[in-house]
């Protein structure tokens, strides 16, 4: 008798003990087969929720018709991706063989430096030593250099590299991104019952909070990495420097990484001071350094808006989440630690109780003394 009772619960411990094993082997093995396509599928999701209230407004302009407003979302937003890439790729191209024809052609030249370039300090004389010879005989500082120049040009096509196969895959997510779009209302629905299943009645507000915080940051990162670099790009154009896409690009990249675009302006400024009159360079500098504090002004007002989580969270989670994960962490980072600043109020709060309740209740307790 008291063998079976004892055996009872040792038999239903290992029996939950197999479940879990298998449910956790299923969801380990389901895991691995998604996992090459997890980054399209959360970059697809990002897209759609930070598009869609344009693309409502689409909707209803075209008399709610769904599908044209999902199709021009989607061939508006691959061109967007396409001809820029398209055109920086072309003047990529045109310029290495400009570039090869002078140099076979010898008529390739370098402007020699300025005298004022030897006062620089620290990089002052050498700098103005290799420029000056390049500007003397370029086939001799070119063979002089040959293996730094090998491995700088490895590097960058190793860089162009992974450009272009995030090219296309960003271009994958905006597909994925439209059948979300063709399928939002039951898209919103699965993920509001998963919230409510995982947290109960703050299941809304979290799902409320998970996509204003993705809107947010595609804004206040984003948007306003692309306003700097499309700004300092114009700055570089207007005074004459070379390759401007692909220190437009470098910028763009530097300002999502949270990193200020001065470390490519400074040495703009410096080559402009170096060739150009004092008006035009100090006028640039100016430029320039409006171009790196502008996230200073337009962070406040752009960065957390509509969010029921302060600015600061939501930018340190950004800034966490991309040193740690990389460009999706903007995303997630910010939106995991706005979920755990909305758990630490909730659980406070519940610690606490309600403060009308605090205040009420000594008067109750005196007036039954």
């Amino acid at each position: 008798m008291s063998t079976s009772a004892h055996s009872s619960p040792v038999r239903l411990a290992i029996e939950i003990a197999v479940y879990l094993g298998l449910i956790a082997l299923i969801v380990i093995w389901c895991l691995q087969i998604l996992s090459p396509f997890i980054a399209l599928l959360a970059w697809g999701a990002i897209i759609a929720i930070s598009v869609y209230p344009l693309f409502l407004k689409l909707r209803n302009g075209l008399g709610g018709n769904n599908k044209l407003a999902v199709t021009l979302i989607t061939v508006v937003g691959l061109a967007i991706v396409l001809v820029p890439s398209w055109m920086f790729a072309g003047s990529l191209i045109d310029n290495v063989r400009a570039f090869s024809a002078s140099a076979e052609a010898g008529s390739f030249e370098i402007k020699p430096p300025r005298e004022g370039v030897r006062d620089w300090p620290i990089i002052g004389e050498r700098l103005y030593a290799g420029w000056a010879d390049a500007s003397d005989n370029l086939e001799s500082f070119l063979e002089q250099n040959n293996e730094q120049l090998r491995g700088v040009a490895k590097f960058l096509l190793m860089r162009g590299a992974g450009i272009g196969i995030g090219i296309l895959l960003f271009m994958a997510s905006i597909l994925v991104a439209a059948v979300f779009l063709a399928n939002a209302e039951k898209v919103r629905d699965a993920m509001l019952r998963l919230c409510q299943r995982l947290s109960g009645e703050h299941g809304p507000e979290l799902l409320d909070l998970s996509v204003q915080t993705i809107r947010s940051v595609t804004v206040g990162v984003l948007g306003i990495a692309a306003i700097q670099a499309l700004a300092g790009g114009i700055g570089m154009y207007a005074v004459g420097i070379p390759a401007v896409g692909v220190w437009t690009l470098l910028i763009l990249i530097l300002a999502i990484a949270q990193l200020p675009p001065w470390l490519v302006l400074l040495p703009m400024i410096v080559y402009v001071f170096s060739y150009e009159t004092t008006t035009v360079s100090v006028v640039f500098m100016v430029w320039s350094l409006l171009v790196s504090f502008a996230d200073m002004v337009l962070k406040p007002l752009l960065l957390g808006r509509g969010v029921a989580v302060p600015m600061l969270v939501i930018l340190i989670g950004a800034i966490g989440g991309m040193i740690t994960s990389g460009i999706m962490g903007l995303f997630v980072g910010a939106v995991v630690l706005g979920f755990g600043y909305k758990m630490f109020q909730w659980w406070i709060v519940e610690e606490e109780g309600d403060p009308a309740e605090l205040v009420t209740e000594p008067q109750s307790t005196a007036t039954t003394e």
